[in-house]
């Protein structure tokens, strides 16, 4: 095996970028969800799990040109830290927000059952779970559970679409012939990835955020209809079969990784 894609994501949401090489520490993937949109009157971390609300952030790039640069849909670029950026994203979104660098204690979203997005529309009014994020992780990202997240070429073949939908830090490519949801037999091991260490900690529960618009890329139901046919799994600790695609995983040593790099499983 060996990584094929490396992807960080600076704002919690929008887009991300592509790059060469990462730096892994206990805390996750250097420079990835290092910021937030908060809604100004919940105090909620907004996320497109929540689709009536936040979908728009999907319209939006996050990107890294020695500071993070908001990137708006009509392309113009405004740095995060601007006195503009957040009124302008107020405008675009709709709502009154602000990004922030610094994660509240106890920071919560708002996630809908994929099912329910799914049968009634990205727009409908649908129950939501609240649900604290980076509890997997020692770091103070705006992860949603562990500091780094992996899906291999194997599952992504099975599914038929982007892999950014699925919003990973790492894609693994697979020999053929590897079994789609691979990563599911992986729970409690290790992967040597570069000269870092990780351990897989938990299978990854798909919200909505995979069947929605990315930009250019059109929306897309059956990225998240599949996993639900295809891969419901019980996750430790939620106590109910969910659909699930790709793995967290925790940092047991820090270390460089590179495209291309080879990547070992261990018991």
């Amino acid at each position: 095996m060996q990584v094929t894609t490396l992807r960080r994501y600076p704002v919690k949401s929008m887009l991300g970028e592509d790059v060469a090489e990462i730096a892994l520490a206990p805390g996750g993937v250097d420079g990835d969800r290092a910021f937030a949109v908060i809604d100004a009157d919940t105090g909620l971390v907004a996320t497109a799990k929540h689709p009536r609300l936040w979908r728009g952030l999907l319209t939006f790039a996050a990107v890294t040109e020695n500071r993070v640069i908001v990137r708006f849909p009509d392309g113009s670029k405004v740095p995060a830290g601007a006195p503009d950026l957040d009124s302008r994203l107020s405008a675009a979104l709709g709502r009154p927000v602000a990004v922030s660098g610094v994660r509240p204690e106890g920071a919560t979203v708002e996630r809908p059952a994929p099912e329910d997005v799914l049968d009634q529309g990205v727009s409908a009014v649908v129950p939501a779970q609240t649900l604290e994020i980076g509890q997997g992780s020692p770091g103070r990202s705006f992860v949603d559970h562990s500091p780094v997240h992996l899906i291999t070429t194997a599952t992504l073949r099975h599914l038929g679409t982007e892999f950014v939908r699925y919003r990973p830090n790492l894609v693994i490519d697979t020999p053929d012939g590897t079994e789609a949801f691979v990563e599911n037999r992986w729970l409690g091991k290790e992967l040597r990835v570069g000269t870092a260490l990780l351990r897989i900690t938990l299978p990854t529960p798909r919200c909505a955020v995979p069947s929605l618009a990315h930009g250019t890329l059109a929306r897309d139901p059956e990225a998240v209809r599949a996993v639900m046919r295809d891969n419901r799994i019980d996750v430790p600790g939620l106590g109910k079969a969910m659909p699930c695609a790709g793995a967290y995983a925790e940092v047991v040593e820090p270390g460089e990784v590179r495209l291309a790099d080879p990547v070992t499983l261990r018991s």
